[in-house]
């Protein structure tokens, strides 16, 4: 059986949407590399800011 780990053991990553950390989980164990988010409400903000030019740029028709 394997070793046990702490929880502060558990590599910490940054959500590259909100800036909270997230720690390691079970579930990403085989896709850890490729986690950016903490969740699926970050990486539903983060796809629909995407598409959305930001106040300010080149692109927006505001005055």
């Amino acid at each position: 059986m394997a070793k046990m780990r702490r929880k502060g053991d558990l590599p910490v990553k940054t959500c590259a949407q909100c800036g909270r950390p997230m720690v390691w989980r079970k579930a990403w164990a085989k896709t850890w590399d490729e986690v950016k988010y903490c969740s699926d409400r970050c990486r539903a903000e983060a796809r629909s800011r995407r598409g959305k030019p930001e106040a300010g740029t080149p692109g927006d028709r505001r005055s």
